[in-house]
Order: C-alpha cells, then sequence, then structure tokens
C-alpha cells in the first residue's frame, strides 16, 4: 500500500482533491479552494469539492433539470423517439464542455456544474416559447423582460428548494447567466461580456458548438434538409458528418486556448459557425416551414398567461396564493408558465381552451 506524504493522512478526501487541482490544473483554472463562496456559507464538504457539490445539487435536489426532459430545442413535442430534448442538449454541452476543460487543464466539476444548469430556466417550446413569454409578460410589466438565461439563475437562487434556491457558488451562478448574451457572432461570443471563469467561457462556445450540429443533425434525421441542400464551402470547412463536425470545432477551440487566459477559435472556423448559424436560422429556425406551428406556440404561451393573469381560482389551484399587485402577480404567472414542460403546457391549454364535451368537468 503506498504511504501518504507526511502530514497528508489528516486531509479530507475534498482537501486531497483541492491539493492536487493546485498541483496539476492549468494556470487559468478556478481553483475549488478559491471559490468566492456561496451566498449562505456552509460547511465544506469532507468528501466533494464546492463545485462537487454545485454538480450534485443540480442533479438531485433541482426539479427542473429533470423537466428538461420533456422540453424541446427545435421541433415541437416531437413524436420521433430520437429528436434531441433540452435535457439531451444540456447532456451534449456537458460532454463538450468536459472534453475541452480537460484538454486544457481547466477545472472540470465547474464545467459541468454549469452546463447542467445553463437551461434550467427555459421555456417550453424552445426559443419560441421564450420569445412569446417575453412579450405577453411585458404586457402587465412594462419594466419587466424575459431572457432564459436570467431566468436559469432565478430557478437555482430562489425558485427551487422550496424558495429558498439550491445556494450554488458563485463561479456556478456566474457561468449561468453569462452562458448566452444573444451573440450572433462566435467571434464576439468569445470575446465580448465574459464571465468570471474560463470555464465558463467553455460552456458558452460548447452551448454553440452542441445546438448548431444536434440541430443539423435532427433536421437530416427528419428529412427537414437533405445532404444535397447543405452548403459544401461550410461542410468543407468543418465536416459532412456529426461527429466529424464537432471535433472540428473542439479541436480548433483547444488549439487556440492552450495556456491562454481566454478561449480562442481560428478565424476560419468562427467564420464557417457563423455561416452555418445563418443557413440554419433561413432554413429551419425562422423557415417557412415552422412559422405556423410558431403562431400556435406563441398564442397557446400568451393564452395561458392571460388565463392566469384573469383568473383568481385557477392561478390559485397552480400556485397558491394569489398576489394582488399586478406586477407581483405576473411575476408568479411568468414563474409558473416557464417552467411547463411542453406537453403539460399543451394539456393546459386544452384542458381550459378546448371543450370537453358534456358530462363537463368541474374546474
Amino acid at each position: 500500500m503506498q504511504r501518504l506524504p507526511k502530514g497528508e493522512h489528516s486531509l479530507t478526501i475534498r482537501e486531497r482533491t483541492e491539493q492536487w487541482e493546485s498541483e496539476y490544473l492549468g494556470p487559468y483554472a478556478a481553483l475549488s479552494s478559491q471559490s468566492r463562496g456561496r451566498q449562505r456559507p456552509e460547511e465544506p464538504c469532507p468528501v466533494r469539492t464546492c463545485y462537487q457539490r454545485d454538480r450534485d445539487r443540480i442533479i438531485h435536489l433541482c426539479r427542473a433539470f429533470r423537466r428538461l426532459a420533456y422540453k424541446t430545442q427545435v421541433f415541437f413535442s416531437p413524436r420521433e423517439d430520437h429528436l434531441r430534448t433540452r435535457l439531451s442538449h444540456t447532456l451534449d454541452v456537458s460532454q463538450i464542455g468536459r472534453t475541452i476543460a480537460k484538454a486544457l487543464r481547466l477545472n472540470e466539476e465547474l464545467t459541468e456544474a454549469i452546463a447542467l444548469a445553463h437551461d434550467v430556466g427555459h421555456t417550453p417550446f424552445g426559443h419560441v416559447g421564450e420569445e412569446a413569454l417575453d412579450e405577453v409578460y411585458r404586457r402587465y410589466d412594462p419594466e419587466a423582460r424575459f431572457h432564459h438565461s436570467e431566468h436559469s439563475l432565478r430557478v437555482v437562487d430562489v425558485l427551487e428548494g422550496g424558495g429558498q434556491g439550491v445556494n450554488l457558488t458563485h463561479e456556478t451562478r456566474d457561468g449561468i447567466v453569462a452562458h448566452s448574451k444573444g451573440l450572433r457572432s462566435t467571434r464576439d461570443s468569445l470575446t465580448e461580456h465574459l464571465p468570471c471563469t474560463v470555464e465558463a467561457e467553455v460552456i458558452r462556445i460548447a452551448d454553440r458548438i452542441a445546438y448548431l450540429n444536434h440541430d443539423l443533425d435532427d433536421c437530416l434525421r427528419l428529412g427537414v434538409l437533405a445532404r444535397d441542400d447543405l452548403p459544401a464551402e461550410i461542410m468543407d470547412v468543418l465536416g459532412w458528418r456529426h461527429g466529424e463536425r464537432v471535433g472540428t470545432m473542439v479541436r480548433d477551440v483547444i488549439q487556440h486556448s492552450t495556456d491562454a487566459p481566454h478561449l480562442g477559435m481560428s478565424g476560419e472556423l468562427a467564420e464557417a459557425m457563423d455561416a452555418l448559424v445563418r443557413f440554419m436560422d433561413e432554413r429551419v429556425y425562422h423557415s417557412t416551414m415552422l412559422e405556423a406551428e410558431r403562431r400556435k406556440v406563441k398564442g397557446l404561451v400568451q393564452a395561458l398567461f392571460d388565463l392566469y393573469m384573469t383568473n383568481d381560482k385557477v392561478l390559485a389551484a397552480a400556485v397558491g396564493d394569489v398576489p394582488g399587485d399586478v406586477k407581483a402577480r405576473a411575476r408568479v404567472v411568468c414563474d409558473y408558465v416557464a417552467g411547463m414542460t411542453d406537453r403539460f403546457a399543451r394539456q393546459q391549454y386544452l384542458t381550459h381552451f378546448v371543450p370537453s364535451g358534456f358530462p363537463w368537468s368541474q374546474g
């Protein structure tokens, strides 16, 4: 049996891990022992580092994380079993992020914690649901706005844990709210509004790598796009196969980020990724094919919001106490609707807006 160096026999498992981090991780990695801590101080765990605890709390304590399995990416309420959901997207981001973090000798546990929580505040029906919720929320509170990254932070800070949140570290919280700024340019996403850790930068680029590739893969699977539809000038740079494209992007990030204080990427790859974003925007995300479904989603989300804002009985049955102030009520309704899965939102719409047939249910 290997003997521990003198003095190390009294260290906890967590302290040994922290010591390993300080000796092995790169100069720009976020060390667990140097975390800025939690909003509510806690006794350290003898086994897990603070970032390991963050990751575990998201998986075990965060109900919004589990609901991601029933929230869609691009195609609403799919009947095809193999299309990506918001949860499978989250796992894609986590694994891409960990691959980059390991190669750059960054903190993998912090990277994973940010990845797992980055979308817990997403609405039903993807970004279309997000746009609809933001619009209707502003009708009742003109000073308010809804963005999924900010709401993800609200979920872990306020809404989970019986209204107490799950008390994550500063670094994980910062990475959650900073993972998306709505930037269209890959280069801008690597240089503007940077979070406080390189690990959070990793998740920002991993998020883009993941959604670009799996959204394209889903479109090819469904026949929405054919291989011949893909622009050769982009595919020749990124790769024609799913795994090839992911590998090309990941290796480029690693190559241009090693021993650097911030992430980088070659101009050629960044431009190709942006060109792919524009292609997917035109042919899929804002295509006429999805426009009718987008209108339905907008009508559904906003009808539910209006219902809960105007019907005390229905809102009380959903959330309990009904706030008297309009802005406070809109905040409660926004939280409730944002937390819905696609299928629950559809079911609530059917319950309240579609005749059930005689004899009618009492509600």
